[in-house]
């Protein structure tokens, strides 16, 4: 056997100056694109907002609650635990293929003549190895494929994760945005109603117009259309939130708007730290890793593959009679298996292992330019945000203070009532535009800490 083996060996080596391509080992990313925040953004402070935890940026007590149930149940999250296991075990499968097989498989036969007295029983029971010589890298290859995938599954799952906590906290500061402009707007219907049913006393003294009253009356008409609408709203938004948590439709409790409180410090780090804190660029170079290895796997289909296979066990074979005690036998076999005919299709696999890889790298170089670019837009819309934030409240003082003029003026008759009409809009529409944007503030800090790789 051991003739064999060197025989076998010799000839491998032989063939091992031409096997260049089936040896190399990936090389991890070490740069990213230039200016990849964008040049405004770019800075050489290592501080990561997305490298807090996520119960520090997200104080909420009720939305910490429902983060946590939504980490327990939600379907996508739990699918992509188990898809971590099944790459886990595959990996496991990879590493066992190094080893040798061995298989226990006895036989027996009985034979006889004329009589029952000379029959012969024959039996063997042998246990048959087999080990394949792994000289051109084919199992190396796709161990560490499988290395990678196992580590893209991990990073999968942390992006559903990361995904997740986003979404509901997006959803939850939705619906705290629109229970305040519900109540904005049932206050102003309110307002409405007393205006509207002071209006009809003075039609009614013949103070007032029938075409002053009807239009107070339509302005309340719609105010009390846009509740219903916010109210849909609301019930849409918890169904969405519950979907997310795997639970049926109900109601949320919940805090206020203005009581919200966000980390003020939002340092987005340097742009390299996308490589390690991104799940899903770690994700798309965990791919480009694995279509490297199925690369070098398809170059070493061109080589041929040793294995050594035996047996050995005891059998009675090597006599006639029933009586003949059982013998140790054993056997040695060395195979090379060279491919002579199937060069045209491994070729043709090679070349399809070389364009998924070019189409990893394009895919991993699109999700760090993604990355960037998120990062940009939710630095830009919190700025955009707080600034519009003072001139909404001045805004808003402005508006107040028209509306109680011209109300006073139009009490005394120095001004029309569609003045005040468009006075009280305006003020409703400012507040409501004000709510929105506490919304959009607090929403961008939200996708800032997912564009940053936060909720690891």
């Amino acid at each position: 056997m051991r003739n064999i083996y060197r025989i076998l060996m010799l000839a491998a080596l032989a063939l091992l100056s031409g096997a260049c391509g089936i040896y190399g080992s990936y090389k991890p990313a070490e740069s990213v694109p230039e200016n990849l925040y964008g040049e405004a953004l770019e800075v050489e402070d290592t501080t990561n907002f997305g490298n807090l935890e996520w119960k520090e940026v997200f104080t909420d007590t009720c939305l910490q609650a429902l983060i946590e149930r939504g980490l327990a149940n939600n379907t996508d999250y739990v699918a992509a635990q188990y898809r971590v296991l099944e790459a886990e075990a595959t990996l496991k499968a990879a590493r066992l293929s190094f080893l040798p097989s061995f298989a226990l498989s006895p036989q027996g036969s009985v034979s006889g003549g004329e009589s029952q007295a000379q029959a012969s029983w024959t039996w063997q029971a042998p246990v048959t190895a087999s080990w394949e010589l792994d000289i051109f890298g084919r199992m190396r290859n796709s161990k560490e494929q499988a290395k990678a995938l196992y580590a893209q599954s991990q990073d999968y799952r942390q992006a559903v994760r990361s995904q997740l906590i986003a979404g509901i906290a997006n959803t939850y500061y939705t619906l705290l945005m629109l229970d305040a402009q519900l109540e904005i707007s049932r206050q102003t219907a309110e307002a409405w109603s007393e205006t509207v049913n002071s209006a009809e006393a003075l039609m009614n003294a013949g103070l007032y117009d029938q075409a002053a009253v009807a239009q107070m009356q339509a302005t309340y008409y719609s105010v009390q259309t846009s509740v219903l609408d916010l109210e849909s709203q609301i019930n849409q938004t918890e169904n969405s939130l519950a979907l997310m948590l795997a639970e049926t439709p109900r109601h949320y409790e919940r805090g206020k708007l203005s009581e919200q409180q966000m980390p003020e410090q939002l340092s987005v780090g340097v742009p390299i730290q996308m490589l390690s804190n991104r799940p899903d660029v770690r994700s798309a170079e965990r791919a480009l890793e694995a279509a490297f290895y199925a690369t070098n796997q398809a170059r070493s289909a061109f080589y041929p593959s040793i294995v050594l296979s035996g047996s050995a066990g005891w059998t009675n074979q090597l006599g006639a009679a029933i009586v003949n005690p059982a013998q140790f036998i054993a056997s040695a076999l060395g195979s090379l298996t060279m491919p002579l005919f199937a060069r045209g299709q491994n070729r043709a696999q090679l070349e399809i292992a070389k364009a998924q890889q070019e189409e990893a790298g394009l895919s991993f170089q699109q999700a760090l330019l993604t990355a960037g670019s998120e990062v940009n837009d939710a630095v830009v819309a919190y700025q955009t945000a707080r600034n519009k934030t003072e001139l909404y409240e001045k805004q808003i003082e402005s508006l107040r203070t028209a509306l109680q003029s011209t109300s006073l003026l139009m009490e005394y008759g120095t001004t029309t009532y569609l003045e005040v009409l468009t006075a009280r809009q305006s003020l409703l529409s400012a507040e409501l535009n004000q709510i929105a944007n506490r919304f959009s503030e607090i929403q961008s800090v939200v996708n800032l800490y997912q564009a940053l790789g936060g909720g690891r």
